[in-house]
């Protein structure tokens, strides 16, 4: 599933995760990923990639939403509200003040999708990342 929503998104060629990057802890750090997933018979159609975050100006956790993703033939059927709305009940049960996530800017069917349910673009952020050589340099352990 990762795979193909690498796919719809234009990034196959980013994908570097194996079956065990979703059961281990990222080196030593901290424990793997939350998911959510709503299983439907024969296979699972949808799955939510999601970890805490905090919020220093609220000084509560949050969730954020790494990916939320729908198999096509399974779009329209209520998967993603679903795995939204746990979401929403675990912040709610947990005291988290917020459910944040990304959203790719030709994504047009997500965003429409996202609107609907009340949620709203935050405009005045942009979102940086250090990967790779730039991570690595930055880090110290260029060369390696």
């Amino acid at each position: 599933m990762i795979r193909d929503l690498a796919a719809y998104e234009k990034a196959l060629d980013e994908v570097r995760a194996t079956p065990n990057s979703f059961t281990r802890p990222s080196s030593a750090s901290g424990p793997p990923p939350s998911r959510t997933s709503r299983r439907t018979r024969p296979a699972s159609q949808s799955l939510a990639l999601w970890f805490l975050n905090f919020s220093t100006w609220r000084g509560v956790h949050g969730i954020y939403l790494e990916d939320l993703y729908v198999r096509p033939e399974a779009r329209g059927g209520g998967h993603g509200k679903a795995l939204l709305r746990e979401l929403a009940r675990i912040c709610v049960a947990r005291g988290y003040e917020r459910l944040e996530w990304s959203v790719l800017n030709w994504n047009e069917p997500s965003i429409a999708f996202y609107e609907s349910l009340g949620a709203r673009p935050q405009d005045e952020w942009t979102v940086y990342r250090l990967t790779d050589g730039a991570l690595a340099e930055l880090g110290g352990a260029a060369g390696v």
